[in-house]
């Protein structure tokens, strides 16, 4: 896919995006003061902003306000074992050596990988704390910062006692701008409570550290599989009546994640097809 310039941005803006516009887009979605939200979004889907994604996250935390908790997924797919990488994979003869030589996670200097600049911006911003897991770490800011990112142990990744599962207790809400279901990682705390065809734990390793020093890790996790989370969204969509509304230029959807994965748990035992 090719990746849109800000020029392109412009051409498509009819009046700049700001902190006072997109607070009344947030608001007018439904985002209300204390809200705790897990945001997936696409800053050129917006708009042009004035500010960019600095703009865009003062704006939510305004609406938020402290009493309000804000998290983003701040995943680092490349700390991950090479033979299961697909874009790009890499020569098996590469497969040794970054295992030996990938550096080992640290929460507050590894880059997100292909996020978005809204949640790398966000992993920076002071007071924002993110969770330990190598590969799949949320950074979380506001009232229930610390209770979602907090002890996130390398076998929870994206299950039981993962920051997910804590805003699913948390009665929390997933904001998308910009960006579908597919990239919805909530819908794979679905997957883990679910006993769809075709479900197994697979092997992988990462970078991170072990009483002070680098170490490779392997562990066995789940095969997630985002293929149908478009599908599996829209028929929840279909199913409340819902209909999304704009932040900027974007397509915006804020809805109960709590609600979408237990809706999730039967749809993939019903309609996730057993893979050969």
């Amino acid at each position: 896919m090719k990746k849109i310039s800000e020029g392109d941005v412009v051409k498509i803006t009819k009046y700049p995006n700001t902190i006072t516009s997109l607070k009344r887009d947030f608001k007018t979605l439904g985002v209300e003061h204390g809200s705790i939200i897990i945001l997936h979004s696409s800053l050129s889907k917006i708009g042009w902003t004035v500010g960019g994604p600095v703009s865009v996250i003062k704006a939510l935390m305004q609406v938020l306000t402290s009493e309000g908790t804000l998290v983003m997924p701040t995943f680092t797919s490349d700390n991950s074992d090479p033979s299961r990488w697909e874009n790009p994979p890499v020569p098996k003869s590469w497969w040794n050596t970054i295992r030996q030589e990938m550096p080992a996670f640290k929460p507050k200097i590894t880059p997100t990988r292909v996020m978005g600049v809204i949640a790398e911006t966000f992993r920076n911003w002071s007071n924002v704390l993110r969770s330990n897991h190598p590969i799949s770490s949320f950074a979380a800011w506001g009232k229930y910062a610390k209770f979602i990112t907090e002890n996130h142990k390398l076998t929870a990744d994206l299950g039981e006692d993962s920051p997910i599962s804590r805003l699913y207790d948390l009665d929390g809400q997933i904001l998308l701008v910009g960006v579908t279901h597919e990239n919805n990682s909530s819908l794979h705390l679905a997957e883990y409570r679910s006993d769809f065809p075709g479900k197994k734990f697979i092997s992988n390793g990462c970078a991170m550290t072990v009483n002070t020093q680098r170490r490779w890790v392997e562990w066995e996790g789940l095969d997630h599989n985002s293929d149908d989370f478009k599908q599996f969204g829209k028929d929840f969509e279909s199913k409340i009546n819902y209909s999304p509304g704009k932040i900027g230029l974007a397509e915006a959807r804020l809805i109960s994640l709590r609600a979408i994965v237990d809706f999730g748990i039967d749809w993939l035992k019903e309609n996730r097809i057993l893979k050969i």
